[in-house]
């Protein structure tokens, strides 16, 4: 089978030759910059480069011999290296990403280049803040942290319904979607990758990013026509840019990444009865104008933590596939999601603990996790493998080879 046809196969429930293999193909099946460098180290490569393309969660973009090295059968629609598009495309490149790149050192001292609109400057602390247009801080890494953290969320302070509906949203340009026609068409016609077309549809997370997480919360408990106003906006703005997305590039990815963070590792953030009677309708009414609009795009749930209790209700909604699939939250043991959900949701992750495993296993234990979790999930196809989220900036390049050499022999 060629990569597409294998993550085709297992994403209508068909054994495959063998298991799908992702790395990178969204911004929670990938790796981070840190972790990229001692892999390349440890691999002895010395050439190339370690592009950044998420500078919040300071992820690589794994490079093409990575994907081939690995044996990955799926890549995004946005990513920058080749495979990346025709070279005549290349304007696609400046208006989405600035252009140009610039060096930073990361935070074990070593090299990687950011997109030039990322652009972190010293905090004085010997650590690093973002800044918007205006001279506002809207980001920070402290020194020694791993990641950038929001700090500014511009709804906070909204105290009435106008104030939330006079907030603009973003709308996709003529420009960027034509743009991404060109890149999706090409990608589809002179590679043989599953093709993964970012788009997102939060509801939860969107209100979080613009209320603060607490405020939102606080809203939804006691103050939920604020709350739904905010979330009528955010449903608004994305069926108009969805149905947009899908005539520009419908015809040619296979699926559409959604997200919405609902978990904890203990349970849902919301009761099960608040998230049906509050963002479930809206969830569905998006992932719906997928199923309406482009029926052979399968619907890509990410979705962090317990969700066991939520599961129903998003296979309702329409969800085809769920990540990270983490495992060591509560109920959600492989062998019960397995079980009680296999037949009708492709799983998309849970191949290896990235909270315990990887990061502290030996090989040898890393091997023997990737193959016992491959026979529970893979069981009649529905499978494909992938850590649970990113790989973090500790884990052993060692174990990082481990895992992907176990998932090709145990898949094969």
């Amino acid at each position: 089978m060629t990569s597409r046809e294998r993550v085709l196969a297992a994403l209508r429930h068909e054994p495959p030759d063998r298991v799908p293999i992702d790395l990178g193909a969204m911004g929670s099946t990938g790796i981070m910059a840190v972790a990229y460098n001692r892999l390349k180290a440890h691999l002895g490569r010395t050439d190339g480069v370690t592009l950044v393309c998420d500078g919040y969660q300071q992820l690589a973009e794994p490079e093409h011999w990575i994907l081939d090295l690995f044996g990955v059968d799926v890549i995004d629609l946005g990513r920058r290296l080749p495979p990346v598009s025709d070279p005549d495309l290349a304007a696609e490149f400046t208006e989405r990403f600035g252009g140009t790149r610039r060096p930073w050192t990361l935070s074990d001292g070593s090299a990687c280049e950011l997109p030039e609109f990322f652009n972190p400057q010293p905090d004085g602390k010997d650590g690093w803040v973002l800044r918007d247009e205006t001279g506002r801080v809207i980001g920070r890494m402290p020194k020694s942290a791993y990641y950038f953290k929001e700090t500014y969320f511009p709804l906070e302070g909204a105290r009435t319904v106008e104030e939330i509906n006079a907030f603009p949203l973003h709308r996709y340009t003529d420009e960027t979607l034509h743009r991404l026609q060109q890149r999706a068409r090409w990608l589809s016609e002179n590679t043989d990758y599953a093709l993964m077309g970012a788009f997102g549809g939060n509801i939860l997370e969107y209100g979080q990013t613009f209320r603060g997480w607490a405020q939102f919360m606080m809203d939804l408990a006691g103050d939920l026509p604020l709350a739904e106003a905010l979330m009528d906006r955010l449903l608004e703005s994305h069926l108009a840019n969805l149905d947009a997305y899908l005539d520009a590039v419908g015809d040619y990815i296979h699926l559409i990444v959604m997200g919405d963070d609902l978990g904890t590792q203990e349970g849902p953030q919301l009761s099960p009865e608040l998230y049906h009677a509050t963002i479930h309708p809206r969830h569905k009414a998006i992932y719906q104008l997928v199923k309406k609009k482009s029926p052979g795009v399968y619907v890509f749930l990410h979705c962090c933590g317990a969700i066991y209790d939520l599961l129903p209700d998003l296979i309702d909604e329409g969800v085809d596939v769920l990540n990270p699939v983490q495992t060591s939250a509560a109920k959600m043991a492989p062998e019960r999601l397995k079980r009680e959900f296999g037949d009708k949701l492709c799983f998309w992750g849970g191949g290896c603990e990235t909270q315990s495993t990887l990061q502290t296993g030996s090989p040898s234990e890393v091997a023997d996790q990737v193959c016992e979790r491959i026979r529970l999930f893979n069981q009649g196809g529905g499978y494909v493998f992938n850590q649970i989220h990113n790989i973090q900036a500790n884990v052993p390049p060692e174990n990082i080879v481990a895992m992907f050499q176990a998932a090709r022999r145990t898949g094969d």
